[in-house]
């Protein structure tokens, strides 16, 4: 773990540092997944099948990529016994169903200064593609999280692609959230490779007008560099939780909450404690230590403890905030004497965690706002998934004669001013031509 201290000479370089551990450009990656995408662009399935054998050690035929829904995920129901998971699941869906109802655009008209009639209209797209990962962990809940914004928004055809096993199968578990949720086609492939076959589709899987969804570092830069031949939702790699916390925070809860954000398993996650006392930076390594010696997934954590994890103490909340808005953290809790007045000053967060019975698996799994969020700093220009980047915007415009002649003063002045002459001419010939119209 770093430790960086506002006294020491070093502080601002070191926490530069810090900032630029993030995965999100790495050019190694980003060359490897331009290969990856020009195969499946110019070979569509056998690039496409012949990546899943090279990276991920399995040999599937194109009839083989798609699940089968009724059968496959009807021999998974039989798998899950568990009344409690299945309950879990459900309570998760209504609250995560229930915010993106309340989260959905509305249309609206209204009228300008001219007297013309304004507005716009949200439709949902039509065929959508969410990744849910399912490497080290199989991210059910990130089918919760993703599918059933789709199916609020109204959309048709909602595609699913998420890696298999050696054996070509997928966790009972995710075929279940997913189907729960509302996907309409699932295929078992993951990936870049799988980025870009939703992206400009193949001859198995047709291609989607939107990509969604988190993923691993490849996936995120083949959603990058993908962006125009297909739109995508914001860049959400691997995980990330800041925790600013002032002397009154409880230091086991701030240990835990690193730690479980750092096992996702990429070893790529990055955690950050901001404090005020350097008294809770002590006791918060201490709980890091002794928590780490019953952690079950400890051989994932270490690489993460070890490169990606930084607690620094601050002068003062001011400057926490500072340093916090630079980071601009997938998951920000804040556990202060009053957390909401603190949370005013963070305005580049992904999400939210106030006071000290919130932690960031509330936001992972049950509370309702979807835990797929920007990473890597992407938090400065992208918000997290909400539904409404499901529907697609149009705007409206109608102009009748009477608001026509209304506005043409201002349309002829910006025509001459621009020198696009015909431009004002289209306005013009209407208002002359209306006894004929």
């Amino acid at each position: 773990m770093k430790i960086l201290k506002y006294t020491e000479a070093s502080f601002q370089k070191e926490f530069e540092a810090v900032l630029a551990t993030s995965s999100l450009f790495d050019l190694e990656i980003e060359e490897r997944v331009r290969t990856i995408i020009q195969k499946v662009l110019i070979e569509g399935d056998d690039g496409l099948l012949s990546l899943v054998e090279e990276i991920d050690g399995i040999k599937l035929t194109p009839q083989q990529l798609r699940v089968t829904m009724e059968e496959e995920i009807a021999a998974s129901l039989k798998t899950i016994s568990n009344k409690e998971m299945d309950q879990a699941f459900k309570k998760a869906l209504k609250n995560i169903s229930f915010f993106a109802k309340k989260s959905l655009r509305k249309n609206w008209k209204s009228t300008n200064s001219h007297g013309a009639q304004v507005g716009e209209k949200f439709d949902p797209f039509e065929r959508v593609g969410v990744y849910v990962p399912a490497g080290k962990a199989p991210l059910a809940s990130t089918a919760l999280m993703t599918i059933p914004l789709a199916k609020e928004a109204g959309c048709k055809e909602i595609i699913v692609c998420t890696p298999c096993g050696k054996d070509g199968s997928i966790r009972p578990e995710l075929l279940y959230a997913a189907k729960l949720a509302g996907a309409t086609e699932i295929y078992r492939i993951g990936g870049a490779q799988a980025i870009a076959a939703m992206a400009f589709g193949t001859k198995t899987i047709q291609k989607v007008q939107k990509v969604f969804g988190p993923g691993n570092s490849y996936v995120v830069a083949a959603k990058r560099l993908l962006f125009g031949h297909v739109a995508v939702d914001l860049l959400p790699g691997p995980s990330e939780v800041l925790v600013i916390a002032d002397k009154t925070a409880n230091p086991c809860f701030i240990a835990a909450d690193i730690l479980a954000q750092a096992e996702h398993g990429s070893g790529k996650e990055r955690v950050w404690l901001i404090t005020t006392s350097e008294k809770l930076l002590d006791q918060v390594q201490g709980q890091i230590a002794e928590q780490l010696e019953q952690a079950v997934r400890k051989e994932l954590l270490m690489p993460v403890l070890e490169k990606g994890t930084a607690l620094i103490l601050v002068k003062d909340i001011k400057q926490g905030l500072i340093l916090a808005n630079r980071l601009a953290p997938e998951h920000c809790e804040v556990m202060t004497a009053d957390p909401e007045k603190t949370a005013e000053g963070i305005h580049t967060a992904g999400a939210l965690l106030l006071g000290k019975y919130t932690p960031a698996v509330l936001g992972d799994y049950v509370a309702g706002p979807s835990h797929v969020l920007p990473t890597g700093g992407a938090g400065v220009s992208f918000p997290g998934l909400t539904v409404d980047q499901f529907q697609r915007r149009t705007s409206i415009v109608k102009y009748s004669k009477e608001s026509l002649l209304k506005a043409y003063p201002a349309v002829r002045c910006f025509s001459e001013m621009e020198g696009l002459i015909a431009h004002g001419k289209s306005a013009e010939i209407r208002l002359q031509g209306s006894a004929r119209s």
